[in-house]
């Protein structure tokens, strides 16, 4: 008689499983198993995107209050429309309009279980295309490449280039594509990069995709989290000149990212991603995946209307401030090198010289000492497709962020090769 394991294909899933060990849970769960649990120091999370543990990260009251009133109400108890609740789809076309040369209505918008399920369904729907492929940049948050490899989607990968502040490679891009190539994915501003993209450049993105007839991917989770001298542009402003589905949610501007509210919007002024079928698709999906809270989305109005400027320019100048500790810093490690000063989101990216260090194989190696040696998590950036880098982000609070770079420095001390 067979095994069960052998039986009933346990064996079958390496694929699922090696792709979920380079996602950025996957990387942390294993450097918080590398933590030195005798080390009664504060462990400093350079590693994550989640700053709502930390009161300065606080969000505003006006969200909570959406909270506590739409639960208050019991009017919110029942199952939600599997496009999402009307009013909050407005609110959200709402607020994507002040920003857009032409008007999205509710039914452009459909929610989603953050920004997270948002990727799932456009990777599910590019997927459901015979023979297709993308392109995702490199480097890229890897979920994009975890789901594309559990849909069996064909993906390649154009460059950043991080001396022209990780903009889009676009003769890679046009190098890359064929006939089976259906979209190209941005990240706007930036996760890893902490980059924001002019509107030129934006504007010259499109134009290659129109060129080579394909959809762009937006990923606009960080929208409007900038603190440089680049202004926020969507992609959604260049719609007429190629169909562009925006992902985004109220997770990082607001600070809430456990709420997992989150939006997918077709913006296709022209109607090619209706008479495509791509509309249709992303709606099949939805009828047999899950959806967000309904309470959450019975919210999101409230909140969308009544959170003030302030709150938005407080978080951003935060953000400026810890990106400015964080780079002046970084600067007096001689083994970290960082091409260019973040401008938004809430990471930079810097690179090891592990020619000057001893004992360190490469960025993994790194990331697994430092925990255990200083309890400090930085993200390798093998889990962003950048081996021997490092994703750091600087959205902690700012006496944590000193702390954790000062230790930083000392392991990299600790570690240089005597002269």
């Amino acid at each position: 008689m067979e095994s069960g394991t052998k039986k009933w294909g346990f064996q079958a899933k390496k694929g699922m499983r090696s792709t979920a060990s380079i996602s950025v849970r996957g990387v942390l769960n294993r450097l918080a198993e590398s933590l030195n649990k005798e080390d009664k120091r504060e462990v400093i999370p350079l590693a994550h995107g989640d700053p709502s543990a930390f009161p300065c990260f606080r969000t505003t009251p006006v969200a909570d209050e959406a909270i506590f009133d739409a639960v208050r109400s019991a009017k919110n108890n029942h199952y939600a429309p599997t496009v999402g609740l009307l009013p909050a789809r407005r609110a959200a076309a709402d607020y994507l309009n002040r920003d857009l040369p032409y008007k999205l209505s509710p039914d452009d918008v459909f929610l989603t279980l953050g920004c997270i399920q948002a990727i799932e369904i456009a990777v599910a729907v590019l997927a459901a295309i015979p023979g297709a492929n993308v392109l995702l940049p490199r480097p890229c948050f890897p979920y994009y490449e975890t789901r594309a490899a559990h849909s069996c989607l064909d993906v390649r990968h154009f460059d950043l280039l991080p001396e022209k502040g990780w903009e889009v490679d676009l003769e890679a891009v046009e190098a890359l594509a064929d006939e089976n190539t259906v979209a190209m994915v941005i990240i706007n501003p930036g996760n890893p990069c902490g980059s924001v993209y002019s509107y030129q450049h934006l504007e010259k993105v499109a134009e290659t995709a129109r060129k080579l007839g394909i959809m762009v991917i937006s990923d606009e989770v960080y929208g409007h989290l900038t603190f440089g001298s680049t202004p926020f542009v969507p992609m959604g402003v260049f719609a007429s000149t190629v169909p562009v589905l925006t992902l985004g949610s109220i997770s990082k501007r607001w600070i809430v990212p456990g709420w997992r509210m989150g939006w997918l919007v077709t913006n296709d002024p022209n109607g090619i991603l209706q008479d495509s079928g791509i509309v249709a698709s992303i709606k099949d999906y939805l009828n047999i995946s899950s959806d967000p809270p309904t309470f959450i989305q019975a919210a999101v109005p409230q909140i969308i209307e009544n959170t003030k400027d302030d709150f938005f320019s407080k978080i951003n100048n935060i953000l400026g401030e810890a990106a400015d500790i964080c780079y002046g810093k970084i600067q007096d490690i001689p083994c970290i090198i960082c091409p260019h000063k973040p401008e938004g989101s809430m990471f930079v990216m810097v690179k090891l010289n592990l020619t000057l260090l001893e004992g360190i194989d490469d960025d993994v190696d790194f990331c697994l000492q430092l925990a255990k040696e200083e309890s400090v998590m930085a993200l390798p950036g093998m889990a962003v497709g950048m081996k021997d880098w490092l994703r750091i982000t600087f959205a902690i609070e700012p006496s944590a962020l000193e702390d954790g770079l000062e230790r930083l420095k000392v392991f990299c001390q600790r570690h240089a090769k005597k002269q």
